[in-house]
């Protein structure tokens, strides 16, 4: 059972974006707590499918039922001129109306500065309400310079971004063991009728 689709949606082919490499982050992070994750690259998806919404494409369909099977969805977006990415838009798209319904969901954002981060509150967070999420947990947004990246150090936080990702990471992961004991509850075995035995 895949608890959550961790959703990228950089715009440009480079070794890795910075809200890339916080995406990989946190479904490590979440691995280490016992959840199982996918990764869906949207910029992988065929690029004509994915703009004239084909809803026939396999590769779509495929990644579609990725973003279905999942508990909760982690989405990762570079913001730019205030907006998150328009591939990430085009994906969310092809989702039905209620794609998102039942399920948990995490935005994560990068941008050049402070003055970007409402994007994700008044940009995506309606999107993600309208495709019917369960919940919309609080959005992570972080500027560049919160973000670093080294081949020897690895990738290092901010030490504030650090503790917002931290707490997200956390948030998610114990809402998801929440929803997987309430599951646990509504599961029975079913008992044939002719077994019951009633006595009055």
């Amino acid at each position: 059972e895949i608890s959550a689709c961790l959703v990228g949606s950089e715009m440009c082919i480079r070794d890795r974006s910075r809200s890339t490499r916080l995406l990989h982050h946190v479904g490590e992070r979440l691995a280490l707590l016992g959840h199982r994750y996918v990764k869906l690259h949207v910029r992988d998806l065929p690029a004509q499918a994915l703009v004239h919404a084909d809803f026939n494409d396999e590769v779509l369909r495929v990644a579609r039922e990725q973003v279905a099977q999942a508990d909760a969805v982690v989405i990762a977006t570079p913001v730019y001129k205030a907006a998150y990415s328009g591939i990430l838009k085009a994906f969310l798209d092809l989702l039905p109306q209620d794609g998102l319904r039942g399920k948990l969901v995490l935005p994560l954002a990068t941008g050049g500065s402070q003055s970007h981060m409402l994007a994700l509150d008044y940009g995506l967070r309606p999107v993600l309400s309208a495709l019917d999420a369960r919940h919309v947990l609080p959005s992570i947004y972080a500027t560049d310079l919160q973000i670093n990246w080294s081949a020897e150090q690895g990738l290092t936080l901010d030490p504030a971004i650090a503790k917002r990702v931290s707490d997200g990471i956390e948030n998610l992961s114990a809402s998801l063991s929440a929803l997987n004991e309430v599951a646990a509850l509504n599961e029975f075995d079913s008992i044939p009728f002719s077994s019951v035995r009633c006595s009055v």
